[in-house]
């Protein structure tokens, strides 16, 4: 079976190495142009395409895969199957009527739930306790396909985003497996979506992660924890007389405290602990503006409690 296949970050990347492992023949990679990243702004190969070359596949990096003077680039292969994880584009229908079996995507959610850009931080952010990968078929509509196969995980209380993302693609990788399989021996069975049960995400960006103090602590929690490791959930802080922004890393839920809003409980060796809307939070690791990330203790040490205060948006 001749398959292509399409991503483009660290999840796709450890799907694709996961299948040449277990010996699934891959006939191309289509992956996004490399980046320019730090102070140089080199361009740098995207972890899909470092897989590919360490295998030795033909890689191929459009601006557009969609675009219709690509289209002859991908039907010379004469593809049975497209495997689509995390490329970052919506695949148009003449790419989709391309390979004999159709294309199928690898989305980290229990569909028809969190279509969309940001599933694993959306579960994050709104408290989920559960969720999980699902497999479909894809059409044109964004992932409203037909589902082959799904799988669940427990969500951790104190998980972030980037530590989610990890375990479903552990999970996501021998399910996807499972499907070509079945592609092969013609067993795939697929279940439409209830599309009046879907919900939708949108990218996450730095305006809506700010940390507001008035908001109740385990709201904060599950908001930095699914903005971490990107965007990132920040508040403003008044160190030394300048306002400074602050990225928060890592907290928990002090349930047993409270008091006004913004206003430190703690600070200093037994580290930060700042009042919410209602109960408290601890901030264990945090990220200074213009310097490395470090413990709340390490931070807190450097400063005397009357040199350091978080600002309340109003």
């Amino acid at each position: 079976m001749k398959i292509i296949f399409f991503g483009s970050p660290e999840f796709a990347a450890k799907t694709l190495e996961y299948l040449l492992q277990q010996g699934i023949e891959i006939a191309a990679v289509v992956t996004k142009p490399d980046k320019p990243k730090g102070r140089s702004k080199e361009p740098q190969p995207v972890p899909v395409k470092i897989v590919a070359q360490q295998h030795g596949l033909p890689v191929y990096q459009p601006l557009k895969a969609s675009a219709p003077d690509f289209a002859p680039t991908l039907a010379q292969y004469q593809p049975d199957l497209f495997v689509v994880v995390a490329y970052g584009e919506i695949i148009k229908q003449h790419l989709l009527d391309m390979p004999r079996l159709g294309c199928i995507n690898v989305h980290p959610s229990l569909l028809p739930k969190y279509r969309g850009a940001t599933p694993v931080e959306s579960a994050i952010i709104n408290g989920d306790v559960e969720t999980g990968v699902t497999i479909m078929h894809m059409v044109l509509q964004l992932d409203a396909g037909d589902i082959i196969d799904t799988v669940k995980i427990p969500i951790d209380p104190n998980m972030t985003a980037g530590e989610l993302r990890q375990a479903l693609c552990a999970v996501g990788a021998p399910l996807l497996l499972k499907v070509i399989k079945q592609f092969e021996t013609g067993t795939v069975i697929e279940t439409p979506q209830n599309h009046a049960e879907a919900t939708f995400t949108t990218k996450l960006e730095l305006e809506h992660t700010q940390v507001d103090w008035r908001r109740p602590a385990l709201q904060l929690h599950n908001l930095i924890r699914g903005a971490t490791p990107a965007p990132g959930a920040w508040c403003l802080a008044n160190i030394r007389g300048e306002m400074k922004r602050i990225k928060l890393l890592r907290t928990r839920v002090e349930s047993d405290l409270s008091g006004t809003p913004g206003d430190l409980l703690q600070f200093g060796k037994e580290g930060i602990v700042a009042a919410c809307g209602t109960q408290a939070l601890r901030i264990m690791e945090l990220q200074p503006e213009g310097k490395r990330p470090m413990t709340a203790k390490e931070f807190a040490a450097g400063y005397s409690k009357d040199q350091f205060s978080l600002i309340v948006t109003q």
